[in-house]
């Protein structure tokens, strides 16, 4: 036999699971501390299962977070104002009578200032978007996120997360952030 197991200094050690009698369970955890406590031969202990405190806690954390989740707007596809790069110039004649109407190259400018702010916004709050793209023959719907946002060369850079690479878009090759 093992010399080693024979010494054991008058410590045994017992794996034992208690049933307890109490009407919730930090009482039980109560009374069973107290027993092991109160006793002068139980020299060490360690609770192993059994243990729900906190649970209570972690339940309405979890709802409060699924209540934020809820709460929060789900991202709205939207479309990118034609490029103002490609656009013919309008001509502007001078206005003689008030009219309701808008002006098409204001509403336009209003449109990709639009756009614009929310592609800033997905940027700053590292949002994850779809974003389908559409160059010459190859139209491709990835999940990514936007890096950065060039309005002077108009271009825009996002990583796919799929993939682990950069990608850089001109903005009339995106047909649409969802």
């Amino acid at each position: 036999m093992d010399k080693k197991l024979q010494n054991t200094d008058g410590n045994y050690l017992f794996n034992v699971d208690i049933l307890i009698n109490a009407r919730t369970n930090p009482l039980a955890l109560q009374y069973l501390l107290e027993m092991l406590n109160n006793s002068d031969k139980v020299t060490d202990f360690k609770i192993i299962s059994g243990l729900e405190l906190g649970r209570s806690i972690d339940t309405l954390l979890r709802s409060a977070k699924a209540a934020l989740n809820q709460e929060s707007p789900q991202p709205v596809p939207f479309k990118l104002p034609p490029n103002p790069v490609n656009e013919k110039p309008v001509i502007e004649k001078p206005l003689i009578e008030k009219t309701d109407k808008p002006n098409a190259s204001k509403s336009a400018s209003e449109g990709s200032a639009d756009a614009f702010a929310k592609i800033r916004h997905y940027i700053k709050s590292n949002q994850l978007v779809r974003l389908r793209t559409n160059r010459p023959g190859n139209q491709v719907s990835m999940p990514c996120r936007i890096l950065n946002f060039d309005e002077a060369s108009s271009t825009i850079s996002v990583y796919h997360v799929d993939e682990k690479q950069v990608y850089t878009f001109k903005i009339y090759e995106i047909d649409e952030f969802m």
